[in-house]
């Protein structure tokens, strides 16, 4: 039997796990959470409407494009600045939280705490850069950048409410 087609396979497959090779297994943990948590998809400015196609060195540096709702309008953080601003702990505890729509909180508590500080030393492996977003705006307080309206509109009853 021939091991060499076996041997091939085996370095193919192997060679998604090569790509951030000798990066710490928790940030490429950490990064793979990012990606597939969709936390670019806000956190990251044009990262939806590019279909992902951003660089990395663009990855969560805030938005300035609100989601506006019965909540008020809120911003997407510049994880950059929020993380640099917090320690390990800090951030587990926050992710525990809940947070202000959009933002997935259940998800988040979901999340173990190896989980959470794989998403925070990864974010902390990222060079430091853009700018705080703008502040939460209460509701019927008045909005100066664009937002997306996420005001629920002739939606059925909910039973049992």
């Amino acid at each position: 039997m021939n091991a060499l087609p076996k041997i091939a396979a085996l370095l193919l497959a192997g060679s998604a796990s090569l790509a951030w090779a000798g990066e710490p297994a928790d940030i490429v943990r950490g990064r793979y959470l990012i990606q597939t948590g969709g936390c670019n998809d806000c956190h990251t400015p044009g990262y939806m409407q590019k279909d992902g196609h951003v660089p990395e060195a663009e990855w969560l540096t805030g938005d300035a494009v609100g989601w506006h709702g019965p909540w008020g309008t809120t911003y997407p953080a510049n994880l950059r600045l929020l993380f640099s601003q917090m320690d390990e702990a800090t951030w587990v505890a926050r992710a525990r939280l809940p947070m202000r729509p959009p933002m997935p909180s259940p998800s988040l508590r979901a999340m173990s705490d190896a989980d959470l500080r794989a998403i925070y030393r990864y974010v902390r492996s990222l060079e430091v850069k853009g700018q705080p977003a703008p502040a939460y705006v209460p509701p019927g307080g008045k909005v100066a950048t664009p937002y997306l309206d996420l005001t629920p509109k002739n939606l059925p009853p909910v039973a049992g409410r």
